[in-house]
């Protein structure tokens, strides 16, 4: 049996033991305690810091500048050394951006450039008041509501002709071998194309130069074309990405979710893990399985390798150029009071087999650097039909007048115009179909 002394020794060496165990734990806390107090006091010695400098250069710049100047610089400053796509958007940046991510906005539907201080139309937009108006490309642009445009940056006066929707707007135009001459045109809602499509021979060509609203409407809608335009004859189509630096990534969901029947597009993974987020397709695919060729290039970014991606994962598409850009980081734009928002990076993404193209990019399936098509002229060459006294073909076919017209044809056509990478596609497509119709038959 036990004496209650030995008893009393046990009872007492459990109880440091649990005074041990208590301080072992209460220790990390009042360490995590100790460094959170730690940080707090750094944090208000730095703001400390911050105003100081804010209240020196306000005071003794060799410039007056205002107060609102140096806060959002020094706002900017502090996102743009954390990545560069954070940023901070005032209120002018951060109107243009949502005119640029919505694809529409009140104006006169031209495309404008600057030549010697004038705004020179590019090219009027189809179904646009600029275009009813019969504005011309080589337009230059020499007034805005009375106003000389000589003097204004581009920018300045691409704001001057956009404006609320239904307004007028008065430009003075000057054209070549013409008057000088005044136009009236009632500003009206102006969509950004970001797709545009053509058929080339049985290939249905699809480019995407921007992610913004309108595009996945803009894409099913250049499918549709297409395919009533070719029917059965259609090859199959290619989706030129290359120079596309993005865009919103629902938009970039939704194209991918065209050419897919099932699967995950995409995942995104934040600080906390619990805000991972993956996106899978619906079922339908609005090409009905159509070969795929996407074209990409170094200039290929964000949204647009989300989409190459997915399609390669899922083997849906054959991706042909070059090396894309690498940026593999998903922003969100925060508004802030003031009309004012920042654009933070908040995510990085991956693709369906989970890899990251941060800083690495895609690469192609078929790497196919940008080339310059040149044809070679190899002088008239002999043939069996050339020389003297040669069997005629029995067929009738032995007059090759048809071949040296075309080659005439594709020699007068300027090298500068032939797409390497383009012609690369559409031959690929081309010996998929033919070799698909040779196992079929």
């Amino acid at each position: 049996m036990k004496s209650i002394r030995q008893m009393k020794s046990w009872s007492r060496a459990a109880l440091l033991g649990a005074v041990a165990a208590t301080a072992l734990l209460a220790v990390p806390s009042m360490e995590r305690a100790d460094a959170q107090s730690q940080n707090d006091t750094d944090t208000y010695r730095q703001l400390s810091l911050f105003g100081d400098v804010f209240e020196r250069v306000r005071a003794e710049y060799v410039e007056e500048v205002s107060d609102q100047e140096l806060i959002e610089a020094a706002i900017n400053g502090m996102l743009v050394s954390l990545d560069p796509h954070s940023s901070f958007l005032n209120s002018k940046s951060f109107r243009d951006m949502r005119v640029q991510t919505k694809g529409e906005f009140g104006g006169l539907g031209i495309e404008v450039s600057m030549e010697n201080g004038l705004v020179k139309v590019v090219s009027p937009i189809d179904d646009t008041p600029a275009a009813k108006a019969g504005l011309q490309p080589g337009d230059l642009i020499t007034h805005l509501d009375g106003e000389p445009v000589l003097g204004l940056t581009l920018g300045q006066a691409v704001e001057k002709m956009r404006g609320p929707v239904d307004s007028d707007l008065t430009i003075s135009i000057r054209r070549q071998d013409a008057e000088p001459f005044d136009v009236t045109l009632t500003r009206a809602v102006i969509k950004i194309r970001s797709v545009r499509s053509r058929v080339i021979d049985d290939v249905g060509y699809v480019r995407i130069t921007t992610f913004n609203e309108q595009t996945t409407s803009g894409l099913h809608k250049a499918i549709e074309e297409i395919k009533a335009e070719k029917g059965d004859e259609l090859t199959g189509y290619v989706i030129d990405l290359r120079n596309n630096p993005g865009g919103l990534l629902d938009e970039a969901i939704s194209v991918s979710d065209t050419f897919l029947e099932q699967g995950e597009i995409v995942s995104t993974r934040g600080r906390d893990p619990e805000n991972a987020s993956r996106v899978h397709a619906k079922p339908g695919d609005l090409t009905d399985g159509k070969p795929l060729v996407v074209l990409i290039n170094g200039g290929s970014a964000s949204a647009s390798e989300i989409v190459a991606g997915a399609l390669q994962d899922h083997r849906r598409a054959i991706l042909l150029g070059s090396q894309s850009f690498g940026k593999g980081s998903v922003q969100t734009i925060i508004p802030l009071s003031g009309q004012v928002a920042m654009r933070l990076t908040t995510a990085r993404y991956y693709t369906p087999s989970g890899r990251s193209i941060q800083q690495t990019g895609i690469a192609p399936d078929i790497d196919v650097p940008l080339a310059r098509i040149e044809k070679l002229d190899n002088g008239k060459s002999r043939r069996e039909a050339d020389l003297r006294g040669a069997l005629n073909n029995p067929s009738g076919n032995g007059d090759n007048q048809t071949s040296a017209e075309d080659g005439e044809e594709a020699a007068a056509q300027p090298p500068e115009q032939v797409d390497y990478q383009l012609a690369r596609a559409i031959d690929l497509l081309r010996g998929i179909d033919l070799y698909r119709q040779r196992i079929v038959n």
